[in-house]
């Protein structure tokens, strides 16, 4: 019965302290391990009360969580996308370029891109990807134009100058204009005091938010690191102007065992019909590749 309560009303769970609501937020999925691990001394003593009990859990993670069990590859749509921290320290950007060129994605968004790396990636993508845009350390190729592109203050207060993790561009897609965002939130750590440390990716997300209220395109489509779960009350400015941001699984960090997708593809007036990830690059994260329908 606990499990089922934290599950439906984990909104409910204080964040004044250690943002303990937010830290449950982040792994919320992984409470529907409990449902089977229950359901074995419920079999063992024979009790038909905790396995009727069992039905809120699982129920209420089906509910939450279900969707992304279904296949996504081949989910219906007209355009598709690439969200993928390459890794500031990948060994091998051409191949994780080839990787993330592949599934011939529309649009393809970067994090951690460096001075460095940026012509390895550039050799493989603009070939197929002619329109690119590069801000600080995050970029988008695009197969379509671009009619213009700038960067988006997301820096928190204190941080270095030279910080630059977002960009806008509008993007001349076959079913119109749209306002495609690439963003890199800024990390959250656990540890004492602060318990779950996210007030710099907080502020970030309010300053995202602020940009988004005054986009005037009316398809706006973000693909970012944003450090943040689609559950997670932190991400709720930007969630309530972008709704559509598909299934909470499948997991996207860490690369070698998945816990959380803090990688995100999320829309207004077009709609996230599939997502799922791609194979390992040389990033301690995994790509995901969504499908929209514009």
């Amino acid at each position: 019965m606990l499990v089922g309560l934290l599950l439906t009303g984990h909104a409910l769970l204080p964040n004044r302290i250690g943002r303990l609501g937010s830290l449950l937020e982040t792994f919320l999925p992984w409470l529907g391990v409990a449902v089977p691990a229950l359901l074995v001394p419920a079999l063992l003593r024979r009790s038909a009360a905790a396995l009727v009990a069992l039905v809120l859990p699982g129920g209420a993670w089906l509910g939450l969580f279900g969707a992304g069990l279904l296949p996504a590859e081949r989910a219906d749509g007209d355009v598709t996308v690439v969200q993928h921290n390459v890794g500031d320290t990948n060994p091998d950007p051409a191949g994780t370029a080839a990787a993330l060129r592949r599934i011939r994605p529309d649009l393809i968004g970067m994090q951690e891109l460096t001075p460095a790396a940026l012509p390895a990636y550039a050799a493989v993508l603009d070939p197929v990807y002619p329109y690119r845009s590069v801000h600080g350390t995050v970029a988008l190729w695009s197969r379509h134009p671009l009619l213009d592109d700038r960067p988006v203050w997301l820096r928190p207060a204190g941080f270095d100058p030279n910080w630059n993790r977002g960009l806008r561009a509008t993007v001349r897609l076959p079913g119109g204009d749209a306002a495609v965002y690439v963003a890199h939130l800024p990390s959250v750590r656990l540890g004492l005091p602060d318990g779950f440390g996210s007030a710099p990716r907080d502020e970030s997300i309010r300053l995202l938010a602020r940009a988004l209220a005054a986009e005037r395109q009316d398809t706006v489509i973000l693909l970012g690191d944003l450090n943040s779960t689609v559950h997670d009350r932190g991400l709720a400015p930007v969630r309530e102007l972008l709704p559509s941001a598909g299934p909470a699984l499948p997991f996207s960090w860490p690369a070698a065992l998945p816990v959380a997708r803090i990688d995100q593809v999320m829309s207004r007036s077009a709609t996230v019909t599939g997502l799922w990830t791609l194979p390992a690059t040389g990033s301690d994260h995994l790509p995901v590749a969504a499908r929209l329908r514009h």
